[in-house]
């Protein structure tokens, strides 16, 4: 890196500062449960002392003495001259927060710290010189949950460094205290490095790898070039014993081709050798960029624990709250996608699922309740889940809040299974509370939540007993930048598809599959899987060669198994993600582009839109049998067609009942991008959509479709659970043609809105 890719000191200090005031929170959480907290005070007065020393060097004066108080208080913990209290700890977390406004701000903003922060500088400076409240220590209010307690998070290793700011300045003894400890031995030192330059990094040693393995094939072509010298000197044999002359020109060439074949056995060895050390090395790089890239899930984890204590204590409640698998490696784009869906699940299993302590106590519970945080791999993917030992979710309840809502018939609650039940959860602005606190109860956020772990490529279930707590089990994959795929070759052409997203990979012989009311299938397992071609999907053709077997890629939504038929595999590799051309804009079915090892680009598949097309095509008995022809359709009246788009199953199922009762032809799709890709690939006389949906929603789907001009004239209405007139206003502005929101399927409005728009059911 360059001096001038170098970061500032004062970007080294803000760092610092991050780093520290992590492991201060997360030192003075643990300090409050243990009894013996001498060796915690000393890691948490290092981590004082290292800000302390960072500031007296960039000449912040008001920093280096509030932080030598706060290092003050550290030592007598340490001395045991004073003994731990909740009242003192909650002044150090105060202390730690105003610490770690300095990292950030900019340059001039920290030079002003003491200014803007001087009242409550001046009051902490203040209480922290005289003794805390007289109330019970701290240890002795923190009872253990289970026999052993759960194990404290591990303080950030900056916590026991000297001052890296302090470090780099170089200036001799007089630039580092001498007071700070020195490196532990085998310490991993880090420089900071652009996310830019880590992607451009990774393309060029997945670039690196696939010219390496292009060895083989200059291996072949030396093995024919050493073939055809021993087939010339066998001709050149054969041509001396039929001149039978002595001394024939011919025979002058055999020494020539001898050299000729030693030589290339020469070259061959070392361009062996070559290609070996090469294909190594080009390996060995790739996967050295490619760790660059994993960060351990801990790193996002550090200020957790800080927030469930200080809102449950907001709450009244008692919580316990544990990380396990904080070494688990994550791809850091990954990582920077959990944050906000972990902030929010964890907040809201402490004010919605976590109960009281005499609740709690009367149901024969510990006062105390737990909330577990685990991250592992698991099949190649990152499962991470949120767990809590609270009241549970009801089912019931769910059921009858979408009810009230008008979400759910009568009629089909009781047939909704737990899962189907539980995704109303993640319906924009649904919640089953009545109270709306600081703290949740307005319906906002796991909507977000599932948008978020949506856009990560990954997904999010729901688990709950009433009265033994619930899980929310994130499942994404561990990198987007390298995934290993399966190769298949569809209609002649090569595609791959991410293995983490495929059940199974099988052959199916041809007498297992059977026709069942408009669609084949076949038996797995005691399960009935739906079948249908992939080059239909893809569009690249509507028959299949009559086979034998047929092979087959397993994909898997909501309990449900699909399956596509695929003209042969091909067999696995470890492919490098290259996005499309933003200019493409969104290609159906193409998620993005990669290189094989001989160098040909093949497709990767978008398994969700995949998915998306596959259940519509069988759910409407258009699977057809294998090869069979589109059957003949009666000569009648068309029939209008409506493409309904929600991300909601339920709301999506309701209206297409309700259209088809009303006699028109439905289509649906599962959200906004979806959506786009059936409107462009068929013919519609109406669009209604839902506004919050992931990867593109409805106000992003009506612009647009107002932006081609051959739907200029397409009525468009939006159906939301949004009510307010600022959201209608911002449906119709967008090019919407009417705003309903989904109470109008209790009453006579949708009906009627549905006729003006697209006119009677038959033309």
């Amino acid at each position: 890196m360059s001096d001038s890719d170098a970061p500032s000191l004062f970007e080294l200090f803000r760092a610092e500062v991050e780093e520290h005031s992590h492991a201060l929170s997360d030192g003075l959480l643990a300090l409050e449960k243990q009894s013996a907290p001498r060796e915690a005070a000393e890691s948490l007065m290092r981590a004082a002392h290292s800000i302390k020393g960072a500031a007296r060097i960039l000449g912040l004066d008001a920093v280096v003495a509030f932080a030598h108080q706060v290092e003050d208080a550290f030592e007598r913990f340490r001395k045991g001259t004073e003994a731990v209290r909740r009242a003192r700890i909650d002044q150090l977390l105060r202390a730690t927060d105003l610490l770690s406004t300095l990292s950030g701000g900019d340059e001039e903003s920290a030079k002003r710290w003491g200014e803007k922060h001087a009242t409550e500088v001046n009051e902490l400076l203040t209480a922290l010189s005289l003794p805390p409240p007289d109330d019970a220590p701290a240890a002795a209010t923190a009872p253990a949950v289970a026999a052993t307690p759960p194990a404290p998070i591990p303080a950030s290793r900056g916590a026991e460094s000297p001052s890296k700011a302090a470090a780099l300045v170089g200036g001799g003894p007089a630039a580092i205290d001498a007071t700070a400890p020195k490196a532990a031995e085998g310490e991993q030192r880090t420089v900071r490095v652009g996310a830019d330059h880590l992607d451009r990094m990774m393309r060029l040693a997945g670039e690196s790898v696939v010219e390496a393995r292009r060895a083989p094939g200059m291996r072949a072509q030396l093995v024919s070039i050493k073939e055809e010298l021993i087939q010339l000197r066998r001709s050149v044999e054969r041509g001396i014993r039929q001149v039978s002359a002595p001394n024939s020109p011919l025979e002058a060439l055999l020494p020539r081709i001898d050299e000729l074949q030693a030589r290339a056995r020469r070259h061959g060895e070392s361009l062996d050798g070559l290609f070996r050390r090469s294909e190594e090395a080009a390996t060995a790089l790739y996967h050295e960029v490619l760790a660059s890239r994993m960060r351990p899930f801990g790193e996002i984890t550090g200020g957790y624990a800080r927030m469930v204590r200080d809102l449950a204590r907001q709450l009244g409640k008692e919580v316990d709250f544990e990380v396990l698998g904080a070494a688990t490696p994550v791809d850091r784009d990954i990582l920077g996608k959990l944050d906000t869906p972990l902030t929010h699940m964890i907040r809201n299993a402490v004010d919605h699922g976590i109960e009281p302590p005499a609740e709690r106590v009367a149901a024969g519970k510990p006062a105390r309740a737990r909330i577990v945080v685990e991250a592992r791999h698991q099949a190649g993917m990152l499962i991470v889940d949120v767990r809590d030992d609270g009241r549970g979710i009801d089912p019931r309840a769910v059921r009858r809040r979408a009810m009230e809502r008008g979400l759910l018939a009568p009629v089909m609650a009781e047939s909704l299974s737990r899962s189907e039940t539980f995704d109303f959860l993640f319906l924009p602005g649904f919640t089953t509370t009545t109270a709306v606190t600081e703290v949740s109860g307005r319906g906002v956020g796991l909507d977000v939540v599932q948008r978020m772990v949506q856009a990560a490529s990954g997904t999010i279930s729901v688990s709950s007993d009433v009265g033994a707590g619930s899980v929310f089990g994130m499942r994404l994959p561990i990198t987007l930048s390298v995934i290993r795929a399966a190769l298949v070759e569809i209609a002649g052409e090569h595609y791959a598809v991410a293995l983490s997203r495929l059940e199974r990979i099988l052959r199916v012989e041809a007498e297992r599959i059977r026709p069942v009311e408009g669609r084949v299938q076949f038996d797995l397992d005691g399960r009935s899987v739906g079948l249908i071609l992939a080059s239909r999907v893809l569009d690249l053709g509507d028959e299949a060669a009559a086979a034998a077997t047929f092979g087959v890629l397993l994909l898997e939504h909501d309990g449900h198994w699909y399956g596509l038929i695929v003209d042969r595999f091909l067999g696995e590799q470890d492919l490098v993600v290259r996005p499309l051309d933003p200019r493409l804009g969104r290609v159906p079915h193409v998620s993005a582009a990669a290189l094989l090892d001989d160098g040909s680009v093949t497709i990767i598949l978008d398994v969700e839109d995949l998915l998306a097309s596959v259940r519509r095509t069988l759910g409407e008995g258009r699977g057809r049998e294998l090869g069979a022809a589109e059957p003949p359709r009666p000569d009648v009246r068309r029939r209008r067609r409506v493409l309904v788009v929600d991300d909601s199953i339920t709301v999506r199922e309701v209206e297409r009942q309700l259209l088809r009762r009303l006699g028109y032809d439905v289509e649906t799709a599962v959200d906004g991008a979806d959506g786009w890709n059936q409107l462009r690939a068929g013919s519609f006389d109406l669009l209604i959509t839902d506004v919050d949906m992931p990867r593109m929603n409805g106000i992003e789907l009506v612009r647009t479709v107002r932006r081609e001009a051959r739907f200029e004239s397409l009525p468009i209405a939006i159906v939301s659970y949004k009510d307010r007139e600022e959201d209608r206003l911002a449906g119709l502005e967008a090019g919407a043609n009417a705003y309903l929101t989904k109470g109008s399927f209790r009453d006579e409005s949708f009906a009627e809105t549905v006729t003006r728009l697209a006119g009677a059911p038959y033309e």
